[in-house]
């Protein structure tokens, strides 16, 4: 005897076509990228210039790079780049600066000086670099020396996507205002990685505007 055949039922043909499709977007979210969302832990509000790279056991080719000080200000306030590049400091202000760090990746001096310096600052040490100037105590920029090929930084809305990410996936990331800006924080995400991953970071405060003339600045304007 024959048995009669089976009867799917409507809801679970449906069910069925949802999970199929729900795997389907899943793969196609994972080949195209993973996204990282980066928030503020108190307010949960996007947080934009956090840097993320990627460990990788292939060499970094190095670079030549720009920090300008315009408008009294290092810009880029924040530049990655791989170990063994050469950063320039055009001044480009109508004042004198002297930029310098004594972070222990790079402490370096460039003492008081207008246009540009005679030779470019060499970073063959990985580590967070963070730049001042002895003229104008606001002004505060960082350089990121790293051995990653690849690096990302989070826009306005908090994220950064990673094209084609693999399991196991080894990150780093970094942010001026994390309590500890003097290394990068580890980021590990196991298999199977996830299309979205959210990241609550907490802060410290910004620090206060300051575009006042300081005393100095006043001193080399009146030159």
């Amino acid at each position: 005897m024959t048995p009669p055949p089976m009867r799917t039922s409507r809801c679970g043909l449906l069910l069925l076509c949802w999970l199929l499709l729900a795997a389907t977007w899943s793969a196609t979210a994972l080949a195209s990228g993973l996204t990282l969302r980066f928030v503020d832990a108190g307010s949960g509000e996007p947080v934009s210039d956090v840097v993320v790279v990627a460990v990788s056991p292939s060499e970094p080719n190095p670079v030549k790079a720009e920090i300008e000080q315009r408008d009294r200000q290092f810009r880029p306030g924040v530049l990655t780049v791989p170990v063994g590049s050469t950063v320039d400091f055009p001044n480009r202000d109508d004042t004198q600066h002297h930029v310098y760090s004594f972070s222990p990746a790079k402490p370096f001096e460039l003492k008081l000086y207008a246009d540009r310096p005679e030779a470019p600052i060499r970073f063959d040490t990985t580590g967070v670099v963070e730049l001042g100037c002895n003229i104008h105590d606001h002004m505060q920029g960082f350089v990121l020396v790293t051995e990653a090929v690849q690096s990302w930084r989070s826009g306005a809305a908090g994220l950064v996507t990673l094209p084609s990410p693999k399991a196991p996936l080894t990150l780093r990331y970094w942010h001026r205002r994390l309590p500890d800006n003097t290394r990068f924080q580890p980021l590990t995400l196991g298999e199977p990685l996830p299309a979205h991953h959210r990241i609550a970071l907490e802060l410290q405060p910004p620090p206060p505007a300051n575009n006042a003339l300081d005393r100095l600045q006043q001193r080399f304007r009146e030159l």
